[in-house]
């Protein structure tokens, strides 16, 4: 039985996984999720903590956006069979521009993290959200606490990863916005597929991530 670990997008619940579903004759899937880091926590000290999460060697490790990363982190501590990110990155190098400039500013710091969970207040900040977004953004969305937020934008903005750890699949969307398709090399693409692919497009992923994860 292959053992497959997901791990959510930033402050993002396994909920986004419920549509997924992978052979159950062939796979054991196992949904991770975040812990609130320390103060002041490096994120090898933080994947270190999220291990404890992990019951089995060599196992798939599935990371969605910022999970994407996490998921390559924990691939350099512990020995996977399959690293597989989803709407993610491989290297800062793939950082759209206004992220390689929060890098440098560090501007990011200045942001009001802690309205991300909090929609209803949004609109103070001029910012309109759909009512079909606003409904997945409170689904999906559950961790408001700004000690993760924080630390979280700024894990993401300072990774320092030079080059795209061996063998690692990468899947992306031709729409996504968060980390533009012209960015990305070395991909799979989902054409038409957006940032939360792993949620409106599932049928893709019901249909190719077993292949996927079996190839050699």
């Amino acid at each position: 039985m292959t053992q497959v670990y997901f791990m959510p997008g930033m402050a993002a619940s396994p909920l986004i996984f419920e549509n997924v579903f992978l052979p159950q004759d062939q796979f054991e899937v196992h949904l991770m999720d975040w812990i609130i880091p320390e103060p002041k926590e490096s994120l090898a000290s933080y994947c270190n903590r999220l291990l404890e999460q992990i019951d089995h060697e060599n196992p798939v490790l599935i990371g969605v956006s910022f999970g994407g990363v996490i998921v390559q982190e924990l691939a350099k501590l512990i020995k996977v069979s399959k690293l597989i990110i989803i709407s993610s990155v491989k290297t800062h190098h793939e950082f759209p521009r206004r992220m390689r400039l929060a890098r440098k500013t560090g501007l990011h710091k200045l942001l009001p993290t802690s309205l991300m969970g909090n929609f209803d207040q949004l609109s103070k900040y001029g910012m309109s959200i759909a009512p079909k977004k606003m409904e997945m953004y409170k689904r999906y969305l559950n961790l408001n606490d700004p000690r993760y937020l924080d630390w979280a934008l700024d894990a993401i903005i300072q990774w320092q990863q030079e080059k795209p750890m061996e063998g690692i699949v990468h899947i992306h969307g031709s729409a996504d916005p968060v980390f533009p398709i012209k960015y990305i090399e070395g991909c799979i693409i989902v054409d038409g597929g957006t940032h939360v692919m792993i949620i409106n497009r599932f049928k893709w992923f019901n249909e190719n991530l077993p292949e996927i994860i079996m190839e050699s």
